[in-house]
């Protein structure tokens, strides 16, 4: 029987590489049935809408989806329209790998770490107070009256929500992970020794269900002094849980250690145990400059289209993609520009010949 997914190629050069995705996880011969669905700046210009009610639908029925970047219109009325996915499916666990592949340029030898991020809460929940409005003036009334601190005038205010119960399900979701995949440490991540009671209370729940699942190593770190700690030695790493502001920049300096964006994939999780809705997703920009140029790299997202494969019990077909596409980039002849070393003039390879490649290792 065939599996149902829906399939967003969003804006941008999202059309060639999701199609490049498909391509390649059609190639393992698992049955997929694709239910096309748009959002992002084609859909609004298309229909009025950035993110239309039968595309949420769409995944919450087949709970599955593959995904292109999408862009956010000015004029949409959304503040991002991603962030707008999140929430309407609750998908609180983002998930990063970050593995670097032999042939891929980098300064390390090995890193094989998971960056697993909050997805709803912290500074993202749209929270904010612009400056000089009535409301921005009222709540520093508020805060100066409840705290006796001073705040500018001229401030705009974010507001930080960090919950207990938020906490609670994207640290037991990591180590869940941990535990799944067969990793044996989990690092938190938090500024707790400053903001005591929003980044001091993920820590406390961290800590609390730490002592929970002693078969999986754990510690926290300060997430300034964590940053310089991946950069100096990732192989310490692991799987390593923040809060969303954190994780999002994380996720990005992970990406960076292995290579770049366009070998990054990445999934969002929602639902009881993060197990009853799951995106899967490119985790680069639209780069509309490149759209139709086929210098795309399709990397990032084919390794999201293994991870999709292996979420839905296709073990077999999800780890032969996953090793098709490490032996494109250990052999070094069909990558993308991104992929070449600064002075290595080698021909390069378009969006269509790496998943020609892909396809062929399979």
């Amino acid at each position: 029987m065939a599996h149902r997914v829906t399939l967003i190629p969003g804006d941008g050069i999202g059309p060639e590489v999701v199609d490049a995705a498909r391509r390649a996880i059609e190639a393992t011969g698992v049955p997929i049935q694709w239910d096309l669905r748009h959002m992002g700046s084609g859909a609004f210009s298309r229909t009025g809408k950035t993110l239309p009610a039968g595309t949420v639908g769409s995944i919450r029925e087949n709970g599955v989806a593959l995904k292109g970047p999408v862009d956010t219109p000015v004029t949409s009325g959304l503040r991002n329209v991603n962030v707008t996915l999140r929430q309407e499916l609750d998908l609180y666990a983002n998930v990063r790998p970050c593995r670097l592949y032999p042939g891929v340029p980098s300064p390390y030898d090995r890193i094989d770490l998971v960056v697993v991020r909050e997805n709803t809460e912290d500074m993202y929940t749209g929270f904010e107070f612009e400056m000089g409005t009535v409301a921005a003036k009222e709540l520093i009334r508020f805060i100066e009256g409840a705290t006796g601190l001073t705040i500018r005038e001229d401030s705009g205010l974010s507001i930080k929500a960090i919950s207990e119960e938020g906490s609670e399900r994207i640290v037991r979701f990591a180590f869940d992970w941990a535990r799944a995949h067969g990793r044996h440490a989990v690092t938190a991540g938090h500024k707790a020794n400053i903001m005591k009671f929003s980044d001091g209370l993920f820590l406390e729940v961290s800590r609390r269900l730490a002592a929970k699942n002693p078969d999986i190593a754990f510690e926290d770190r300060i997430i300034d002094a964590l940053t310089m700690q991946l950069i100096q030695a990732p192989e310490r790493f692991d799987v390593v849980v923040l809060p969303n502001l954190y994780g999002d920049i994380a996720s990005q300096l992970g990406a960076g250690l292995i290579g770049g964006v366009g070998v990054a994939p990445g999934a969002q999780f929602g639902g009881a145990g993060g197990r009853e809705m799951a995106v899967f997703e490119a985790t680069h920009g639209s780069a509309p400059d490149m759209a139709g140029t086929n210098r795309a790299n399709p990397i990032g997202l084919i390794l999201s289209g293994a991870m999709l494969l292996l979420h839905m019990g296709e073990a077999d077909a999800g780890l032969r993609l996953e090793g098709a596409v490490a032996a494109v980039l250990a052999e070094g002849v069909h990558v993308t520009r991104d992929l070449r070393d600064p002075g290595d003039d080698r021909p390069t390879a378009g969006t269509s010949e790496v998943v020609d490649a892909v396809v062929a290792g399979l």
